[in-house]
């Protein structure tokens, strides 16, 4: 079995070893290729923005190389058909993972749930050529530099909803608390200066529920500023527990 991947052909049998064969230190093989993808994203954005202090460039890499990222590059180009496994959920959460990123076409920034499997494929075919390109960063660079796209840029980031709140409520000396009732409910509820202001909820991830919460304060947080008295809570999408 072989695939192509911009005229460059490998064969698969790295991924079929390492998604069939519990035994096979997965977590290992993710540990030598996830540096290659940050060097080769470092290295590419030292050249293309000089002059961008190293936070922004930190964030700039990481968002370029989560798992959903990687997870969106698998499902784009197909590659989750390669995928071997016996997770009877992983099928309902790629079908929900591929309704997801049709209302978030770039990046969600946490709110729905990229199946780590996903990821994995693409870090064990990059890992695969550069094996068998006997390490070359550049041969990577040059296989997967078109596949990665759309790349985020400084102009298309956005926040993290978490990072967005926090700034915003410690900006204008709100006091910021998070009510945890996932276990109960799969919620998540967001007060501001004691007043309920958001609502998140997902069943398969806590972080994810508080994440959406945090997008639901957001979308509420303009009334509080002007006007702290008629705040109301819109629910975001709970259509998926």
């Amino acid at each position: 079995m072989s695939l192509r991947i911009n005229g460059y052909w490998k064969k698969l049998l790295h991924i079929v070893r390492i998604k069939t064969t519990s035994a096979f230190p997965t977590n290992v093989w993710s540990m030598s290729v996830m540096p290659v993808l940050n060097l080769l994203f470092t290295k590419n954005h030292y050249f293309l923005y000089p002059d961008f202090p190293p936070g922004p460039l930190t964030r700039l890499r990481a968002v370029n190389v989560d798992t959903e990222k990687l997870a969106r590059v698998a499902i784009k180009h197909d590659l989750h058909r390669y995928l071997r496994h016996k997770k009877p959920l992983l099928g309902e959460q790629i079908r929900e993972f591929r309704l997801g990123i049709l209302e978030y076409p770039l990046h969600s920034n946490g709110l729905i749930d990229a199946p780590k499997d996903l990821a994995d494929i693409v870090e064990s075919t990059i890992g695969a050529v550069f094996i068998d390109s006997h390490s070359s960063m550049d041969t990577v660079w040059e296989v997967f530099k078109n596949l990665l796209e759309p790349v985020i840029r400084p102009e298309t980031i956005k926040k993290h909803p978490m990072t967005e709140l926090c700034e915003i409520c410690q900006k204008n000396n709100f006091n910021l608390k998070f009510i945890d009732l996932w276990k109960e409910s799969m919620a998540i509820e967001v007060l501001i200066d004691d007043r309920l202001v958001g609502r998140g909820i997902y069943g398969h991830k806590k972080e994810i529920a508080q994440n959406r919460a945090a997008k639901n304060a957001l979308e509420n947080i303009g009334r509080i500023l002007g006007d702290k008295d008629n705040v109301q809570v819109q629910d975001v999408d709970v259509s998926t527990n």
